[in-house]
């Protein structure tokens, strides 16, 4: 089996798929990809892959477009997730639409250690950006200046997860950091809940 990641991943942050996929015998290599960050191999991005290597020029992320239907977009943290949907909601957007646009599967992996197993579990999650904004807001209100705007709720998080997953097809799974290498490749093979 050979697993392709996305150039885009940092590289110290993802150690333990990576050991996972190489105490399973999994190549894994590293591209630019449309769309997620882990996809299978198969007959068409080999292709691709062949072809650019045969002309020695790299791959670029929009050749393998068309050549895989499933992916897996990891998060580290559920404060990654939230950053995503929230804060730089217009660029996860574009992805969304590019894997809808192109019939790709995308699913969202949150690896937390938070014990969040579902999306209605993020209802009981610690959001740390709650924690900043009660903090500035005493701070402000001690000085007498203005509140800061407070963050979006869990809830509303949960809303715009479930709108995501109802118009474009998003999935959200969610692991603890250890199953990640295991999960990918699970969902990879069409593994469902």
């Amino acid at each position: 089996m050979k697993i392709l990641e996305d150039m885009a991943q940092k590289a110290n942050k993802h150690e333990n798929k990576r050991k996972y996929f190489a105490d399973n015998g999994i190549e894994c290599i590293r591209v630019p990809l449309p769309v997620g960050d882990y996809i299978l191999s198969n007959d068409k991005v080999e292709d691709v892959l062949k072809r650019k290597e045969k002309r020695g020029i790299p791959v670029k992320k929009m050749d393998l477009l068309g050549t895989y239907d499933v992916c897996v977009d990891t998060k580290f943290s559920c404060s990654e997730l939230y950053s995503d949907l929230i804060q730089q909601h217009a660029r996860f957007h574009d992805e969304v639409h590019l894997a809808m646009n192109n019939n790709i599967r995308l699913i969202i992996l949150v690896e937390n250690k938070d014990g969040i197993k579902t999306v209605e579990d993020l209802k009981n999650w610690k959001n740390p950006q709650m924690f900043r904004y009660y903090k500035e807001k005493r701070k402000a209100e001690m000085n007498g200046q203005k509140s800061p705007k407070p963050p979006a709720s869990n809830i509303q998080l949960i809303k715009i997860m479930h709108s995501m997953s109802r118009d474009y097809g998003v999935e959200f799974r969610f692991c603890r950091p250890e199953e990640a290498g295991a999960e990918v490749v699970r969902l990879l093979k069409g593994g469902e809940d």
